[in-house]
């Protein structure tokens, strides 16, 4: 390895420190705000629309996933607005952390997903639970570089699912409002904690 090469090398390992020790400030509370608005506007549609958007328990789904899908590109865009002008020359390491984060919960929930519609589609109604669940255990893998309440949110995600769970298996059915409440409500307290919490510039011990 050249002299260049290395110091290249070590700059970026300082980059990926500095990264690592700073509160990710790239999450838009406004945005994420409306991400819990689209879910309730979800569960409110397929509640209303119930033949047309919840039955069969794949078109239930599918909305669902279009939701995540939209949310997620809302607060992608925001983000990398928001890391550059927060971060600066850090905004590319910060931005790659918070996502290598939450890549690995978000994968697997979506491989689940399709595990189950192909192979197991009497057992989709635990999806709700699970996917909530999963965000839970992404957001506490990512507390580190966020605030400190933000574990709180993890905390109500888990719960939610453990509680999901638990109520559909009554009668093993997708419900528009265990999935729409839980991610709404938890949606709004990360939203509202991100913006009590904006003048934060180092992570928690």
């Amino acid at each position: 390895m050249s002299n260049l090469e290395q110091a290249l090398a070590e700059i970026t390992n300082i980059r990926s420190q500095l990264a690592a020790g700073t509160v990710f400030r790239g999450f838009s509370p406004t945005v994420i705000a409306i991400t819990g608005g689209l879910a309730l506007a979800t569960a409110s549609a397929q509640s209303i629309w119930s033949e047309a958007l919840a039955n069969p328990p794949e078109t239930f789904l599918i909305c669902w996933i279009v939701t995540a899908i939209v949310s997620t590109c809302l607060i992608g865009a925001l983000m990398v607005a928001r890391s550059r002008r927060h971060h600066g020359g850090l905004a590319d390491a910060m931005i790659t952390s918070a996502v290598e984060r939450f890549l690995p919960s978000g994968f697997a929930g979506a491989v689940i997903a399709l595990v189950f519609m192909k192979f197991a589609p009497e057992a989709l109604w635990t999806l709700p639970g699970f996917w909530q669940i999963l965000i839970a255990l992404g957001i506490f893998t990512a507390a580190r570089t966020l605030p400190r309440a933000i574990s709180l949110v993890g905390a109500w995600y888990f719960v939610a699912g453990v509680g999901a769970l638990i109520i559909s298996s009554l009668d093993q059915s997708l419900s528009p409002w265990i999935m729409g409440l839980p991610f709404a409500l938890g949606q709004f307290l990360m939203a509202a904690i991100l913006q009590f919490t904006a003048g934060e510039n180092d992570v928690q011990g």
